[in-house]
This record gives C-alpha cells, structure tokens and sequence, in this order.
C-alpha cells in the first residue's frame, strides 16, 4: 500500500516549518501530483503528576486559534536534546520550573498522518516537586496551574480542553495510572 517518492522538492523552508511539494507513484501505478507534506520538528508533551499526586497543567494564548488554552507542558526537541526523554524534561523544567522523579513513554501520536511528518512523543511524569522558576523562551507567556485529577477529569469531560494531541496524552497517560473507567 506505500506510495513511492518520484519527486520533491521544498517549496517554503523555515526554522518551524517547512512544505514540501512531491510526485507519488501508488502500487497500482496511479501518479499523485502535487501530494504536499508539512514537516515539523519531533514534539514531546507530558501529563505531569506532583508528589502530592497534583495534575501541573500550563495556559497560554494560541495564536492561531486566537484561544486562551490550557494544556500541557511540552514543545519541540532540540538539537541539543540526547533523548526525547531529555527534551521532555527541560520542557517541563522550563515551562513549569518542576523536575520529576520519573518519567514513563506512553508512546507517540501523530498531528495528521496525511499530512504532517513529524510525531508528538508521549511522557507521563510523576514525583514532581517545584525546583526553580520557569525559564520561558522570548516569545512564551505561561501560567501553570496546579489542579486536583477530579478538575482535569472535568475539563475532559466538558470539552474544555482545545488542543487535540494533549487530549490524547492526558488520555493515555491516565489510562497508565488506572484512572480511566470503561
């Protein structure tokens, strides 16, 4: 069922974003031209649980949707990132100023197979503990909120969180604490 790559070639190349235009060739012999791809870098998002067994999330204004959102930590990996594991926990550490006792992989997801190339890599982080301020990037305005896992578990429930890749990484990461009912 994979298509082949006859053809590509970058059409818009930035730091955050990057398309590409391609000529693919399905196993049947059809031709799709143009076929556009967006590449984003690698992301990580984490559901952050304190020692106190507190939900840490973040709000901030998406400009794009022209929204106010709360969510959670996270962000691109960095080229001096070892790990994904590495990039999640200075984000958390930047965006939060919390550092964790332990981090698990749920997994990675990705934005739109059908057009996105990259994936948001899952983390659910636990033993966290206040160690510093945050340490935002130039353009980044976050409040961190501290809430109990009955108020995230509202917000799930009453639609009120925006971002549909966070969902799934809350989702998931309850799922692994046993807090998900079927």
């Amino acid at each position: 069922m994979k298509w082949k790559t006859l053809f590509s070639e970058y059409l818009f190349n930035d730091r955050w974003f990057k398309v590409r235009r391609e000529r693919c060739e399905t196993p049947g012999g059809k031709i799709v031209d143009p076929y556009y791809v967006y590449d984003f870098a690698t992301w990580v998002g984490a559901l952050p649980v304190t020692e106190e067994g507190k939900i840490i999330m973040i709000r901030q204004y998406r400009h794009a949707a022209g929204e106010v959102c709360i969510e959670i930590p996270g962000g691109c990996v960095d080229d001096t990132d070892a790990s994904n594991e590495e990039a999640i926990r200075r984000e958390l550490l930047e965006e939060t100023g919390y550092t964790f006792s332990q981090i698990d992989y749920l997994g990675k997801i990705s934005p739109n197979p059908s057009t996105n190339s990259n994936y948001l890599h899952m983390f659910l982080a636990r033993g966290g503990r206040k160690t510093s301020q945050q340490q935002l990037d130039e353009n980044e305005e976050i409040e961190v909120i501290e809430m109990t896992m009955d108020e995230l578990k509202h917000l799930l429930r009453t639609n009120q969180l925006l971002q549909s890749m966070h969902v799934s990484c809350i989702l998931y990461g309850l799922e692994k604490m046993g807090e998900l009912k079927y």
